[in-house]
């Protein structure tokens, strides 16, 4: 019986340690997403360069020191920000890509695409933090590497599983790339497991790239009074890059 009793009795204090631990980790875990909250209002207001901790500290009423027990100096502050930044894109267009059947490659391609858009009209300043200018003095870490390629992985998928849904059309034309790329392009095919030729991983760069550059160029304003309606010459941009890449209607 006192053996029974001793035993429940470390079980008891044990569990008691554990919940005060989860406590806590709840409790830093929510401090943490108001701290990030607060630099994501800061930043919709000051942009990147403006991003200071003692503002932020000052805004929830912490003092500087406190924070700096969450994240050490602006950078890392800054790493935190872009890797959610990059996760919640990197969601959405994973969201859009799951709706689709893979043999419906190119309207699995438009709805990624048109997802991503949309988030960036929705987010500007969020998506200039990782697509616009660099932020002086910042270096990214590796740390940011995973999510910054869900996008252009979202992309890859596609194809991959258009090929091998037996969906992806030949290039209408080949192109010859230079030789200094071939590890390059190797390297890319590799990593996402993709049977095709090294003419259409350079097309799928180019894509990801002209997705990139097509939002940029809409919320930076370089296409104003020049295009008038953002939303047919953006559809018109991705469909041609699938066109290019394989992905064309069936239709």
């Amino acid at each position: 019986v006192l053996s029974n009793l001793i035993t429940a009795l470390a079980v008891g204090i044990l569990a008691t340690m554990n919940a005060g631990r989860t406590a806590r980790e709840r409790a830093r875990a929510e401090l943490t997403r108001e701290i990030t909250d607060a630099a994501r209002r800061q930043l919709a207001e000051a942009g990147a360069d403006g991003l200071s901790l003692r503002a932020v500290a000052r805004e929830l009423g912490m003092v500087s020191s406190a924070l700096y027990r969450y994240f050490p100096s602006r950078d890392d502050l800054l790493t935190a920000l872009i890797i959610d930044t990059y996760d919640a894109l990197g969601e959405v267009v994973e969201q859009a890509a799951a709706a689709h059947d893979p043999a419906a490659a190119l309207d699995r391609w438009l709805a990624v695409c048109h997802a991503a858009h949309a988030w960036a009209v929705d987010h500007v300043q969020e998506y200039a933090l990782v697509y616009g200018s660099p932020v002086p003095g910042y270096r990214a870490p590796t740390d940011t590497t995973a999510a910054a390629a869900r996008v252009p992985n979202a992309l890859l998928a596609i194809v991959r599983e258009a090929k091998a849904a037996g969906v992806l059309e030949p290039p209408r034309a080949s192109i010859t790339l230079p030789s200094s790329l071939n590890s390059n392009l190797s390297a890319i095919r590799e990593e996402a497991a993709l049977e095709v030729a090294d003419d259409v991983v350079a097309r799928l760069v180019t894509a990801w790239t002209l997705l990139v550059g097509s939002i940029s160029f809409e919320l930076f304003g370089h296409l104003h009074n020049v295009i008038g309606d953002y939303e047919a010459w953006f559809d018109h941009e991705m469909r041609s890059v699938a066109d290019d890449v394989g992905l064309r209607s069936r239709t």
